[in-house]
């Protein structure tokens, strides 16, 4: 392949607003354990909205191809293991950078071979925001049948996840979005209770509903909305940190969960991912399955020509979407 290229999104100044300019590249060629693939649809997430802008905590030399989960057909590499996948098997990966392209590098062991028929969009959301939400809700938290969620940014990616996955899980859900349209997809998705989160009362909303304060708050907005929520916990309760959808940090006023014997935890599933393969694969693995049992509904999601990959990111980082988002270049 010395010699072919392709178009790939890249970023090659930080600017606030981002740009980013469609490029011809030079193809990548793949090295020990890894696959070459034919990207068939880029995952869009919050942190790539950080990262083109120079503000995520990973800060890639320019210029560089955003994007960190795709979907495609491995062309060529090895995966250098047993149980290495052929070429012309259809997969979902993550990748450190460089999914936003029409061709891209995966690592092997994070390459998860496809049922026929799944959608490029469910792929996506199964390889990432599921296992997510799932290590957050169960391995971190430990949540029990019968306790109560709080889901902040339920209509979103990973909050989306977490209100099916607690829901199989056997708790109950209370959700926060933003706006009726959110609302309601939020309560179609199974969340017992769905409050917009830009009414000034939702704290007062989410005490009526839970006298008692919520078991586990499942938190990717931060900012105000992380202080706010400390206000709703139960006795030890479980405070997760899954991200910071509004672009600032969370201040944790520890009296609250020092009053409440609660705990505060990190949820990052990429660390998850590069420290304990194994379990990062059981997870996923689960939720694929059960997804194709009928267990895990998904909102729809959006898919985005590959062409209009500014605008959908700049969608993304003014939450002005629903479930899952991601570029689409055509199947694989």
């Amino acid at each position: 392949m010395t010699g072919a290229t392709m178009r790939a999104w890249r970023v090659e100044a930080l600017t606030e607003p981002p740009t980013l300019a469609l490029r011809e590249v030079a193809r990548p060629e793949p090295g020990p354990d890894q696959y070459l693939i034919r990207v068939e649809a880029s995952g869009l997430a919050f942190g790539d909205t950080l990262l083109v802008r120079g503000r995520y905590q990973i800060k890639p030399p320019l210029p560089f191809t955003p994007g960190s989960e795709v979907v495609g057909t491995i062309v060529a590499g090895q995966g250098g293991a047993e149980g290495s996948l052929p070429v012309g098997t259809r997969i979902a990966s993550s990748c450190q950078q460089g999914g936003m392209a029409e061709y891209a590098l995966v690592p092997a062991r994070h390459a998860v071979a496809l049922p026929p028929g799944l959608p490029a969009g469910a792929a996506l959301a199964l390889r990432s925001n599921f296992p997510t939400s799932l290590y957050a809700l169960r391995e971190v938290a430990r949540l029990q049948p019968g306790e109560t969620v709080l889901v902040h940014a339920a209509a979103g990616g990973v909050g989306s996840a977490a209100v099916a996955l607690a829901r199989w899980l056997g708790a109950r859900v209370i959700a926060t979005a933003g706006g009726p349209e959110k609302v309601a997809a939020v309560q179609a998705l199974g969340a017992e209770h769905a409050i917009d989160y830009r009414q000034a009362d939702w704290v007062d909303q989410v005490k009526r509903l839970a006298p008692q304060g919520v078991d586990v708050v499942f938190d990717p907005v931060g900012g105000e909305v992380g202080v706010q929520s400390l206000r709703c916990l139960a006795y030890r309760a479980r405070y997760l940190v899954v991200g910071f959808a509004s672009g600032t940090l969370t201040a944790l006023p520890a009296n609250r969960l020092l009053l409440h014997n609660a705990t505060a935890h990190g949820v990052l599933w990429g660390e998850v991912r590069q420290r304990d393969l194994p379990l990062a694969q059981r997870l996923t693995q689960e939720v694929m399955q059960a997804h194709a049992q009928g267990h895990l509904p998904l909102l729809p999601g959006r898919a985005h020509a590959f062409a209009d990959a500014p605008a959908a990111l700049q969608a993304l980082h003014t939450r002005h979407s629903v479930g899952k988002l991601w570029l689409a270049l055509g199947e694989a």
